[in-house]
């Protein structure tokens, strides 16, 4: 099969591309620069230059499949570079996607699209989106999504493969970010570390993504996970340890910890400050919130089962 990747220079992407061209696809892959082109030709795809909002269907013409995964993921923005990012960005994918012929289009969707601050327990695929949404990635992503779903139909299927906590080998974002906190001293728990979450191994996610080239129904999301629940100080604990970092055992109310955050975002927006404050609403809230998600549709539908256990997930990271 000829597939279409965007992302493919990113942590997620470029997993995807390897796994789609051990199973013998050809892959082809969006890359914005040099830099971009060269790390997709190193994972196995044929880079194809240009800007996601730019793609036309002359770029996807002969791909059966695109697989969605480029996003703005910062967790600090304006509301153009999430809007532009992760809306028009997915608008004009699927656009041109669906003027190529191309027959399937994954989305990679996140949990996040639901969260609103508050704890979501096995939540499933028939939960809202809240309203009002409360951060800019959590709206733009539901928003992308809602897009991808509702441009099903006949001889275009599309789907939303939602992971949650993505981690593993070459994480540039969650890891790193923890990593640098640690190192500078200005690590802390929030709430001693006792939410709960799921979380989604990078290899199970390409997996899941892999499953849904050729299973799953047009117009629906999916959730997918590893095994088990854990609480935030359990996992990110021995995700810090891989590295050799030992977190401590610093911590914030969690009523703290948000108000927080919520004045140095206020501040940082009033004084126009372009640069990430140190505390986020976002990572305030998501670090202090249980979420965890049901499978079961996953399973049921995409024949998913996750491939590698949190357990040997890290051991491999600790000896690489």
């Amino acid at each position: 099969m000829q597939i279409f990747v965007t992302g493919g220079s990113g942590f997620v992407g470029g997993h995807t591309i390897e796994a789609l061209v051990r199973e013998g696809h050809d892959v082809r892959a969006l890359a914005r620069s040099d830099r971009a082109a060269e790390q997709v030709r190193a994972y196995g795809a044929t880079p194809v230059r240009g800007e996601l909002g730019a793609v036309t269907p002359e770029l996807l013409a002969g791909c059966e499949a695109v697989i969605h995964a480029a996003a703005f993921v910062e967790e600090w923005g304006t509301r153009e570079q999430f809007w532009q990012g992760n809306v028009e960005g997915t608008r004009n994918m699927l656009e041109a996607a669906r003027a190529a012929g191309v027959r399937r289009f994954l989305h990679v969707g996140t949990e996040a699209a639901l969260f609103a601050g508050q704890d979501l327990v096995a939540v499933d695929e028939a939960a809202p989106y809240p309203a009002p949404q409360r951060y800019l990635y959590s709206e733009t992503k539901a928003e992308a999504e809602r897009l991808v779903l509702a441009a099903n139909g006949p001889g275009f299927a599309t789907l939303s493969i939602r992971p949650r906590f993505v981690w593993g080998p070459r994480d540039n974002s969650v890891l790193p970010s923890i990593l640098k906190m640690a190192r500078a001293g200005s690590f802390a728990w929030i709430g001693g570390g006792a939410a709960r979450t799921s979380t989604t191994h990078v290899a199970n996610l390409v997996h899941a993504l892999v499953l849904a080239l050729t299973h799953g129904e047009g117009g629906r999301a999916y959730f997918v996970a590893d095994e088990g629940v854990r609480t935030i100080r359990e996992f990110l604990s021995a995700y810090a340890a891989t590295a050799g970092v030992d977190l401590g055992a610093r911590t914030l109310p969690k009523g703290l910890a948000r108000t927080l955050a919520r004045v140095i975002e206020g501040t940082w927006r009033l004084f126009g400050v372009r640069r990430q404050p140190p505390l986020t609403r976002f990572a305030a809230d998501m670090m202090s919130a249980t979420v965890t998600v049901d499978t079961g549709r996953a399973r049921r539908e995409l024949g998913y089962m996750p491939v590698v256990t949190v357990e040997d997930g890290l051991a491999a990271m600790r000896t690489a």
